[in-house]
């Protein structure tokens, strides 16, 4: 990174330092205007946006086969993980069968009309809602962030169904509008309702929306990857420097590599030792 001297302290603030590594946010593959101005028109209106169709049948086939083997018998230590939920963490460490889903063009379009550039991916996981769960707490995803409500989203999510999503299996419920709640809760004339939908489409929905995994009265499970993002001055809830090494960061694209946290938001948030982070991942 390089010096910028200036008594403009707003323009330094969003100043982008960097030299030999400069931002790459924004630079994923096109997507036709029309379909984002469709998608977050939903989004402003209800809070969630439900895309079909974003994977095939193979696909997700070939996603549900790299998970399977890394989920175990141990189910969620509270009922918000869920007593009997099954949950894989640190995902890329183990595979990178979800990383087309977690940068899909589509998706990084829809984040870029919401959050700030060089925005973060918080936590990726896959979930495995087993027969007879109860239902999770209606909650929204970025209330850990202490910002009074309402106000803009600080975190956005995605759900991506690798089974099918029904009103019987745990198919995840919402509250359409309650995005744009000040500081209340859900009671009961707020109608939850489930996202159903096929194996591979995706329900893409603002932190500051309430919603909550559905009960499970059928006789099979219901698994789904979960992508969560913030706001690039957020924390994350997933340490990523921590839960996955360098050497699979190396493997990854570098919109997963920004996202992850081998990025600065300007003027200089993410160094290391003073410099760029993606230094670390040079040979």
């Amino acid at each position: 990174m390089t010096g910028l001297v200036t008594h403009d302290m707003r323009t330094y603030f969003r100043a982008e330092l960097a030299r030999k590594y400069r931002s790459t946010a924004g630079s994923q593959p096109a997507v036709d205007p029309a379909l984002i101005d469709a998608l977050m028109a939903r989004v402003e209106a209800d809070g969630f946006v439900v895309i079909e169709d974003l994977a095939t049948a193979d696909q997700v086939a070939e996603i549900r086969a790299a998970l399977d083997p890394h989920f175990t018998a141990h189910t969620g230590r509270n009922n918000f993980e869920g007593f009997g939920t099954r949950r894989l963490y640190a995902v890329l460490e183990k595979t990178f069968a979800c990383n087309p889903l977690v940068e899909h063009p589509v998706i990084l379009g829809l984040l870029d009309r919401i959050l700030e550039p060089n925005y973060l991916l918080s936590q990726l996981q896959a979930i495995d809602i087993l027969p007879g769960e109860a239902a999770q707490p209606l909650h929204h995803d970025d209330a850990f962030y202490p910002v009074p409500r309402p106000r803009a989203p600080l975190g956005v999510a995605t759900i991506f169904a690798i089974d099918d999503f029904t009103a019987e299996n745990g198919a995840t419920v919402v509250i359409p509008g309650s995005h744009r709640w000040g500081d209340r809760t859900p009671g009961p004339d707020d109608h939850a309702r489930p996202v159903v939908m096929k194996a591979g489409s995706l329900v893409f929905f603002v932190g500051t929306l309430w919603h909550g995994g559905g009960a499970n009265r059928s006789s099979g499970g219901r698994m789904c990857v979960t992508a969560q993002y913030c706001a690039p001055w957020c924390r994350q809830q997933e340490n990523f420097s921590l839960s996955v090494s360098r050497e699979r960061v190396k493997l990854c694209s570098e919109h997963i590599r920004r996202m992850v946290g081998y990025s600065i938001h300007p003027p200089f948030m993410g160094f290391v030792d003073g410099l760029h982070p993606k230094r670390l991942l040079e040979d």
